[in-house]
């Protein structure tokens, strides 16, 4: 790894041991003088696309539930986003205290953000209030082994290539419920103590070590022998079982009136992406092929197709594992798509997800972006039949990045045809988008991507921006400049009051429309 990587990871390591603690009022994210303009373009007229996601009934309503809004993985919110109407930009400075980055959030039914940060020193859920980001209350969650080896080696990367525990959601009844570093699924509900003071209260929690190995890096055990499998993500299925992946390939089931749980192993295949849940089974990617699954009459997973894929020869810059880099996303009642990691071109694959088909499962392989220059490590949106694939290609980390011109950048387009022959690419733009979970609103037909340039004293400039109809930049919003507001594999979340959201590397980002 880079000499300047290791400097930068130490130093933020000694200011966050020398971190006092978590201020209410936010204190606005650091960074260099701004030579780019506050705002490009143009204001938006909204020009709504007509569509819904069924409901699902143990999830959030109106696209809140987490960091791909549903349980279709979607990355569709049905509200409005900004307009570029007077943008107002705010930003929570995280950087210096314990809970420094917060790039996952969903959103409460009053409004305030709930948002998973992290630092060197552990994971948090913190509950903001919206727009102003004012703290209302937090809750500690242990640390992952993965934070405590990328300290004793100095190396980030470690952290950087683990996504254990990013995969909570909120559920109907506003109560997160997460996996922690230490194979344990907690329900969490905020609470009002009294007006205008609030408590994040844990209600249930439930032992998965029985089931996945524990054997974990930690201070009183610095030398593990055994196998540490942490859990990447959990969702509930319709039936009201909770269901959870881990890294090394373990698939199971949660019953949390019982504490019943089942599992299966997709031996020999790891699972770093989220998974998607609709009325007609479970789909989760591996490094190696899509799944379809459901749950026996016991809770048992059961695999009821698998797809296996081009992994590519080996794990590419812009990537976090030798495999695809999307969670599997659910169109309507018949197609799940994915992307590949072939080594030219990644492909983005169309599957018909229905048990039994009639013809070949495989819909469309459709190759994007540049021959050398192709990798995503995000979450599309899809639409209908419609697909929004970004190139995560030559991104490191905010930490590790030095060459930004590495960053090959563009947005593509893809619709599935009508008849189901195949999809075609509608369009394409050169945006560069490093490494964003990137959001459609449907109210105001823009899909939202974090963008940026660099100024000519070499330091980026963060940007909002793309019309869905047609891919072409309609603004761009400057949330800052630096660093400090590198998404670095954050989401963006659009709430229902059209406030976006965005986690960076040191904090979170709100922007909204004054007028």
């Amino acid at each position: 790894m880079e000499r300047r990587a290791r400097v930068i990871f130490a130093s933020l390591l000694v200011g966050l041991l020398a971190a006092c603690g978590e201020p209410r009022e936010p204190r606005p994210i650091g960074g260099s003088e701004a030579l780019a303009p506050a705002f490009v373009g143009e204001l938006a007229a909204p020009s709504p696309v007509a569509g819904s996601v069924p409901p699902h009934p143990g999830l959030a309503g109106e696209g809140r539930a987490g960091m791909h809004a549903d349980g279709h993985a979607s990355d569709v919110h049905p509200g409005p986003g900004p307009l570029g109407r007077e943008p107002r930009v705010r930003s929570r400075d995280g950087s210096r205290r314990p809970g420094g980055a917060c790039p996952i959030h969903a959103v409460t039914r009053g409004g305030q953000v709930v948002a998973l940060c992290a630092s060197l020193l552990g994971f948090e859920l913190q509950l903001l209030a919206p727009r102003t980001l004012e703290l209302l209350a937090r809750h500690a969650l242990p640390g992952r082994p993965s934070t405590l080896a990328a300290l004793l080696t100095l190396d980030p990367d470690k952290i950087m290539s683990d996504s254990s525990g990013a995969y909570f959601y909120l559920d109907e009844q506003d109560r997160v419920v997460i996996a922690d570093a230490r194979h344990n699924v907690r329900r969490i509900a905020p609470r009002e103590v009294a007006a205008g003071r609030w408590e994040l209260v844990e209600s249930d929690r439930w032992d998965l070590s029985p089931a996945v190995p524990h054997d974990c890096i930690s201070l009183s055990n610095l030398r593990p022998e055994g196998e540490c499998d942490p859990v990447t993500g959990v969702l509930p299925d319709f039936a009201g079982r909770i269901w959870w992946v881990s890294r090394h390939g373990r698939v199971g089931t949660l019953d949390p009136a019982s504490g019943a749980i089942r599992s299966l192993r997709l031996a020999g295949e790891e699972i770093q992406n989220g998974f998607a849940v609709a009325e007609d089974g479970v789909f989760v990617v591996s490094d190696h092929a899509l799944y379809r699954l459901e749950a026996g009459a016991d809770g048992e997973p059961e695999i009821g197709w698998r797809e296996p894929y081009d992994r590519g020869s080996g794990r590419k810059l812009g990537s976090i594992n030798q495999g695809s880099g999307t969670t599997p996303t659910l169109l309507g009642e018949h197609w799940v798509a994915i992307t590949d990691n072939a080594d030219e071109r990644i492909r983005l694959l169309v599957y018909r997800r229905a048990q039994e088909t009639s013809g070949p499962r495989l819909v469309c392989a459709v190759p994007l972006f540049g021959a050398g220059t192709s990798a995503t490590d995000n979450s599309m949106i899809a639409w209908r039949r419609s697909i929004l694939v970004e190139n995560n290609h030559g991104f490191r980390s905010a930490i590790s990045q030095e060459d930004w011109s590495a960053v090959s950048g563009g947005v593509a387009r893809v619709d599935v045809r009508e008849d189901e022959s195949g999809c075609d690419v509608a369009w394409t733009s050169p945006e560069r988008v490093p490494s964003v979970v990137a959001k459609l609103s449907a109210a105001s037909g823009l899909a939202y991507y974090y963008t940026f340039e660099t100024q000519p004293n070499g330091e980026n400039t963060w940007h909002l921006a793309l019309d869905f109809a047609t891919g072409r930049t309609v603004f761009r919003i400057r949330t800052g400049v630096g660093s400090g507001y590198d998404n670095n594999w954050g989401a963006i979340t659009l709430a229902p009051d059209g406030t976006a959201y965005v986690g960076t590397f040191q904090g979170l980002v709100a922007v909204w429309d004054s007028r």
